[in-house]
Parts: C-alpha cells; sequence; structure tokens
C-alpha cells in the first residue's frame, strides 16, 4: 500500500510518485512520464499517448506497467484515480524504447547526470532535503530509515530500502556488522 506522495518537477511538468512501503520503493505515474518527456500541456493528450505507446511496445513483446494498480493519483478535475505507474526500472526501459530523442534529457535528469554512485547518490540526497518529503517522515523509525535509504539509493542498489541481513564491510572497517545496526 502507498504511504508517501512525493512531485517532481522536469521543465515545469509534475512527475507524480507513490511510495510502496512493502517493496521499498518508488512508483512513477506513467502519464506523468509521458508528459514530462513531450512537454506535452494538456493531460489527456498525454494519456492518450501513454496508452498507445504501451499497447505498442506490448505487441512488441516489451511489457512496461507494473503489476501494482493499488496506486491513486488526484486527476486534474480533483478525483483520485488508479494510474499505471513505473519503477525507476520501467522508467528506464521506457527510455530504452521511446519513439523520440527527446527522453535523453528527461532520463539525465531522472536518474542525475553524474553517472558514478556517489554522484547519484549524493544528488538524490540534496533533491530528498529539497523536497521537504523529510519533514513528513516519522523521525527515528526503522522505517523512515529505510524510506531514506530507499530514496537515495534505489536504482543503485537491489537492497536499498531493506534491512540488510549481511556484512558488507571489510576486515579493518569499522562499520557495524548487521546485527548490532
Amino acid at each position: 500500500m502507498a504511504t508517501k506522495k512525493s512531485v517532481r518537477f522536469y521543465n515545469s511538468r509534475e512527475v507524480r510518485a507513490v511510495w510502496s512501503d512493502e517493496e521499498s520503493k518508488w512508483y512513477f505515474s506513467a502519464t506523468d512520464v509521458v508528459r514530462a518527456i513531450n512537454d506535452e500541456p494538456d493531460y489527456i493528450k498525454a494519456g492518450n499517448y501513454w496508452r498507445w505507446l504501451k499497447k505498442k511496445l506490448k505487441a512488441d513483446g516489451v511489457q512496461l506497467v507494473s503489476d501494482t494498480h493499488d496506486f491513486k493519483f488526484e486527476a486534474p478535475d480533483g478525483k483520485q484515480r488508479k494510474a499505471d505507474v513505473l519503477d525507476m526500472d520501467g522508467v528506464r526501459l521506457l527510455a530504452k524504447y521511446y519513439p523520440n530523442k527527446r527522453v535523453n534529457d528527461f532520463l539525465d535528469w531522472f536518474v542525475y547526470s553524474d553517472n558514478t554512485l556517489d554522484g547519484q547518490s549524493r544528488k538524490k540526497a540534496y533533491d530528498l532535503f529539497e523536497s521537504g518529503l523529510l519533514h513528513t517522515l516519522e523521525p527515528g523509525s526503522i522505517k523512515c530509515l529505510q524510506q531514506i535509504h530507499a530514496y537515495i539509493f534505489g536504482g543503485l542498489y537491489a537492497f536499498a530500502g531493506k534491512i540488510r541481513t549481511k556484512n558488507i564491510r571489510k576486515d579493518v572497517s569499522r562499520t557495524l556488522r548487521c546485527p548490532f545496526l
């Protein structure tokens, strides 16, 4: 079930997101992603384009949409409506098959242009801080730490936002072993 919602902006187009507690990751509105890539002011046109693109890619054997369809976003008419969502990997896959070159700029923005792990996580940390999302989290809770970890390292590490069960330290490191965290 989704508990947190977020909005990011690309060239003044909103890309809404919801947090999945069960999977410890963010899901993004597929229509918003298409709308941002195409710089489409009309939400209905973006939705129509998304449905056409999804159908076309599915016919080519590319399945983009998450099996999770429980997420609702506020529609332009103010009502909460279910929407197709993409996780970070889904957005990257969409970019790979997108039929125009505008997607490259969007993808650079979405995953950040610094391709090092440190650069990407640092920029995500700044984004998290500037978004104000931290103020909505329960300070000091394990769930809060998981959400922060998933936000910063999601898409970089498969274990982002998950409780660690294996040590990942070197012998000389002073990092705590997982049983003591």
